[in-house]
C-alpha cells in the first residue's frame, strides 16, 4: 500500500448535547468512527457511527446510565438508506425527541426523527421535510430546543443554509431560513449550530478568507427569527475558519478557530451588553505550541470553557480547561486527558458535557473504529475517568485442526477458490492483535537446525510470530512490539538474513529497523513478549526493507525521515554481522520518483546471473519507483551506477515487482492503475535481457477488477496478493503469457478496486505451505493445489 501524502488534520467540531456539527474538511475514515456524534436525552446517550461495520448505511447506539453506570440499549437504524447514507454523522436531542443527520448520497444530506415513547423505546418518525440541492450538507449540523429545531446546510447554494423548523401539534414543519447578511460564496453558513432560549449561534467558518463569523438570530414575539449581530474575532488570521465549533449559553458565546496560528487554534469569546450588543471580550490559546487543533470543539461547564485539542500531546488528545471568572477573563487553565489512550486517539474530538457527567468521543481512537469515554466529577470537583464503550469487535472464526479442500461450492470453508486449499486460519485476535490491529506483510523462516518453519506477520503495532510447521494447527508465539515512542501505523516490512529478522515501518515515526534473532523462538511454549536485540537507529520511518541474502546487504527504501533518507532511495546497510548493522551508502535515481529524489517504493536486489553478460556477478536491484522501473548497479556501495529506467503507458504508482527465476524477465505491479480505470488487474510484463534496455513486452490483464499488491516468483508460478481478490496463482511456464490457475480469496464480502483485503504472500516454504495476510481478517495458510504436494 502507497504512503498517502497528509493534507491536514480531518477532524469535529461540536458544542454541547443539542448540538452536533462537522468541518468541511472532515472527512470519515473508511471504519467505524464509533463516537462521531454524541447526544443526550435525560438517562440516555446517543452515539452515532455513521460507518458502522454493522450497518453500510450507518446506526446510533443508545446507551442508558443506572446505578452500575452506562450500558448498552438498542441500536437505531432505518431500512431502505443507501449505504453511504452516514447515518448518526450528526446527532441532537431534546426531551422526547431525537434528531439524526445524515451525509445522504453526494453528499445531499437528511434528517431523520425519532420520539420516545412511554416505555423508553425511540419510534422512527420520518424524515424532516426538505428538498435541498446536490451536496447541500443538509443536516451537517442539527440544533434542537423545545418545539423549535435548526438544521445547517453549509453547502447549499454555494454560502450555505440555517433551515428552521417548528414543531405544532406534534408535527414539525418547516418556517423558512435563517437570514444572514453578508454571505458569500464559500461561506459555509450553518457549519456549526448552538441555540439557548430564544437565541441562536450558527456559523460560517469560511467567511471573509476563511477568517471566519458567527452569526446571532433572536426570535421576536411574533416567532420569526431575525439577525442580532455578525461577530468575528480582532485578532483572528486568515483561514483560522473561526465557527468551527460554537457554544452559545446566556450572555456568553464562545467560537473555535482551530485553524488559527498553524493549526495551534485559538477560541474567541464574546458577551452580550444589557442594550443586546456583542462585543469580543476574551481570547484563549493553547498554553503549548504545536498543532493542537485547539478549539475544535468548545463547551461551558459552569464557570469553565472547555476547549477540545485532538493532536494536543502527540495526538493522544486533550480537553483544555480554561477557568473565567465572572467577569468572562480567565483566571487559570488546565489540561484534562488520559495518558493511558494511544496514539492518534484525538482525546477532545467530540464531547459532551452535562451537570456533573460528560462524554467524550474519539472516533479516530483504535485505528477509527472509535471509542466513547465517560468522565465524572466528584465532590472535590475533580473528573475522573469512569467508563469506556465501544461496540464488540467482529472477526471470522478460526479454522485449524485439518485442511479444508475446494468443495464443489467453490469455497474453501466460506472463502472463494480454485485450485487451492485452506489448510488453516488465523484471526486477528489469535496473532496477538487488539481491537485496533490489522495486519498486513509476511514473510517466513525455516530454522536451519530444526526445519520447523515460522510466519513472521506484520501488524500496525508490532510482530507476530507463529509456528507453521503442522499448517492445519498454526501456534502463535508472541509479539515484537513496535519500537518505544514510535506510532502504530499500517506499513511495517520484514525480511530475513542469518536467522535474523529485520523489521522496519513507515507513518510510524522514530522506529528505526528492529532486528531480532529468530533463534529465540526455539522451544517456546507460550506466547511470549518480545524485545529487539539489536535496534538500528540511522532511519526513522521507511516503507520497505530489502534484503539480499547472498550479499549480506539490506535495503531500506522509502525512508522519509531519521537519519540519511537517501532521497527515499536505496539507504545500503551491512548486515553480514547480523547483529552489526552498519550504514553503506546510498542509491537514488532522480530520474524516477514523483518527487525527482528517486524515491523507491519497493526494489529485488539479487547478485545477477541472468542473460546480459555485462552484469554477470555483479549486485543488481531494480526499483519499483512510483513513476518507472530503475535498475542499478550496486556492487561498489561507495559508487553505485543507475544502469536505465523505463516508464511504461498510463502509470498510475509503480509498486512492487520479482523477476523470473532465470532473471530474463521482471513482472511489476502498479497499485493506482485499476482505481484509475483499468478495467482488470494488470501486470506489466519486461524483458530484461539487456540490463542497460528494458522493453515492456506485456501488459496482461487478471479475471477481476482488483488493485493488486505484492507478487512472488516460485518456480513457474507468480502468487500475486490482489487485495479484495484475494491470492492469485498464475503459472508463467511461458513468462509473457500468464495464465491464472488457482486462487483463494481471503475477503467474502466481494471485490473491489480498495486497498484492502490480502496484503502479501510467502510462498518459498519446502513444505508448500503459502502464508497469506489479510488486513482485516488475519493469517491464511493456504496449498496450491496446480503443484505436488511436497
Amino acid at each position: 500500500m502507497i504512503r498517502p501524502t497528509l493534507l491536514g488534520a480531518l477532524l469535529l467540531s461540536t458544542g454541547t448535547a443539542t448540538i452536533s456539527a462537522a468541518g468541511p474538511e472532515r472527512a470519515m475514515p473508511a471504519r467505524q468512527v464509533f463516537g462521531f456524534a454524541l447526544a443526550m436525552s435525560g438517562d440516555q446517550l446517543f452515539v452515532g457511527e455513521p460507518t458502522s461495520s454493522k450497518s453500510a448505511s450507518g446506526m446510533v447506539h443508545i446507551y442508558r446510565r443506572g446505578a452500575a453506570g452506562w450500558t448498552a440499549g438498542a441500536d437505531l437504524t432505518v431500512s431502505g438508506l443507501p449505504d453511504d447514507a452516514g447515518f448518526g454523522y450528526a446527532l441532537a436531542a431534546d426531551g422526547p425527541t431525537l434528531m439524526v443527520g445524515m451525509r445522504g448520497d453526494s453528499l445531499r444530506g437528511g434528517v431523520q426523527l425519532f420520539a420516545r415513547a412511554a416505555n423508553g423505546s425511540w419510534a422512527d418518525q420520518g424524515a424532516l421535510s426538505a428538498a435541498p440541492a446536490a451536496r447541500a450538507q443538509f443536516g451537517r449540523a442539527i440544533a434542537i430546543a423545545g418545539d423549535w429545531a435548526f438544521v445547517g446546510a453549509p453547502g447549499q447554494d454555494g454560502t450555505g443554509a440555517v433551515h428552521v423548523y417548528r414543531r405544532t401539534a406534534g408535527k414539525w414543519a418547516p418556517t423558512g431560513m435563517l437570514a444572514a447578511e453578508g454571505l458569500a460564496p464559500g461561506d459555509g453558513f450553518g457549519q456549526a449550530l448552538s441555540v439557548d432560549g430564544d437565541r441562536v449561534a450558527a456559523t460560517a467558518p469560511g467567511h471573509d478568507a476563511a477568517k471566519g463569523m458567527v452569526f446571532v438570530f433572536r426570535r421576536g414575539a411574533d416567532g420569526t427569527w431575525a439577525q442580532e449581530a455578525a461577530v468575528a474575532g480582532r485578532r483572528v488570521p486568515p483561514t483560522s475558519r473561526l465557527g468551527e465549533s460554537v457554544v452559545l449559553s446566556g450572555t456568553s458565546l464562545y467560537a473555535g478557530a482551530p485553524n488559527a496560528n498553524g493549526f495551534a487554534g485559538m477560541v474567541v469569546g464574546f458577551t452580550r451588553s444589557a442594550d443586546d450588543n456583542w462585543a469580543e471580550s476574551t481570547t484563549l490559546v493553547p498554553f503549548e505550541a504545536g498543532a493542537n487543533r485547539f478549539g475544535i470543539s468548545v463547551a461551558k461547564v459552569g464557570d469553565e470553557i472547555w476547549v477540545g485539542a485532538p493532536y494536543s500531546d502527540a495526538r493522544h488528545g486533550r480537553i483544555y480547561r480554561a477557568m473565567m471568572n465572572a467577569d468572562g477573563e480567565l483566571t487559570g487553565m488546565v489540561k484534562l486527558g488520559s495518558d493511558s489512550l494511544s496514539v492518534g486517539s484525538g482525546f477532545g474530538e467530540v464531547m459532551l458535557v452535562q451537570g456533573s457527567s460528560a462524554v467524550i468521543g474519539m472516533p479516530r481512537d483504535a485505528g477509527s473504529l472509535g471509542t466513547v469515554v465517560f468522565l465524572t466529577k466528584n465532590a472535590q470537583g475533580n473528573w475522573r475517568t469512569s467508563g469506556m464503550v465501544y461496540p464488540p469487535t467482529s472477526e471470522m472464526a478460526k479454522v485449524t485442526g485439518g485442511e479444508v479442500r475446494c468443495g464443489a461450492n467453490g469455497k474453501a470453508d466460506e472463502f472463494e477458490c480454485g485450485n487451492t486449499s485452506l489448510l488453516s486460519f488465523m484471526p486477528i485476535s489469535a496473532l496477538g492483535g487488539g481491537r485496533a490491529t490489522e495486519v498486513n506483510d509476511n514473510w517466513g523462516w525455516t530454522d536451519p537446525q530444526t526445519g520447523r518453519e515460522y510466519a513472521l506477520v506484520g501488524r500496525n503495532d508490532g510482530t507476530s510470530f507463529v509456528d507453521v510447521t503442522d499448517p492445519v494447527n498454526p501456534r502463535y508465539l508472541g509479539n515484537l512490539p513496535l519500537t518505544k515512542g514510535a506510532n502504530p501505523a499500517i506499513w511495517r516490512d520484514i525480511k530475513t538474513y542469518k536467522n535474523h529478522a529485520y523489521i522496519v515501518a513507515d507513518g510510524a515515526g522514530p522506529h528505526g529497523m528492529q532486528v531480532f534473532d529468530l533463534t529465540r523462538l526455539r522451544n517456546v511454549k507460550t506466547p511470549q513478549l518480545f524485545t529487539e536485540n539489536v535496534h538500528y537507529d540511522q532511519i526513522g520511518s521507511a516503507h520497505n526493507i530489502v534484503i539480499n541474502e547472498e550479499s549480506g546487504f539490506a535495503y531500506a527504501v522509502g525512508v522519509n525521515s531519521g537519519g540519511e533518507t537517501c532521497g527515499g532511495g536505496l539507504h545500503m546497510i551491512d548486515i553480514r554481522q547480523p547483529e552489526s548493522p552498519t550504514f553503506a551508502g546510498c542509491f537514488a535515481d532522480p530520474a524516477t520518483g514523483r518527487s525527482g529524489t528517486g524515491y523507491s517504493h519497493d526494489a529485488q536486489c539479487v547478485m545477477y546471473r541472468g542473460p546480459d553478460t555485462k552484469y554477470k556477478g555483479h549486485e543488481i536491484c531494480i526499483g519499483s519507483n512510483e513513476t518507472a522501473i530503475s535498475i542499478a548497479d550496486v556492487t561498489d556501495k561507495k559508487a553505485p551506477k543507475a544502469l536505465s529506467s523505463a516508464s511504461y503507458p498510463a502509470v498510475g504508482y509503480a509498486h512492487q515487482g520479482w523477476f523470473t527465476d532465470d532473471q530474463r524477465y521482471f513482472f511489476l505491479g502498479d497499485e493506482l492503475d485499476e482505481q484509475a480505470g483499468q478495467p482488470k488487474t494488470r501486470t506489466m510484463i519486461w524483458d530484461l535481457a539487456d540490463l542497460d534496455d528494458p522493453v515492456l513486452v506485456k501488459q496482461w490483464f487478471g479475471t477481476t477488477p482488483a488493485t493488486d499488491h505484492n507478487m512472488y516468483v516460485k518456480g513457474n508460478r507468480l502468487y500475486q496478493s490482489n487485495y479484495q481478490a484475494g491470492l492469485r496463482i498464475l503459472d508463467i511456464s511461458d513468462p509473457t503469457n500468464p495464465r491464472e490457475v488457482g486462487y483463494l480469496d481471503t475477503t467474502p464480502s466481494g471485490t473491489t478496486n480498495q486497498m484492502s483485503g490480502n496484503w502479501s504472500n510467502f510462498p518459498y516454504f519446502k513444505s508448500g505451505t503459502i502464508v497469506v495476510t489479510s488486513v482485516n481478517e488475519g493469517l491464511f495458510l493456504v496449498r496450491d493445489r496446480t503443484q505436488a504436494v511436497p
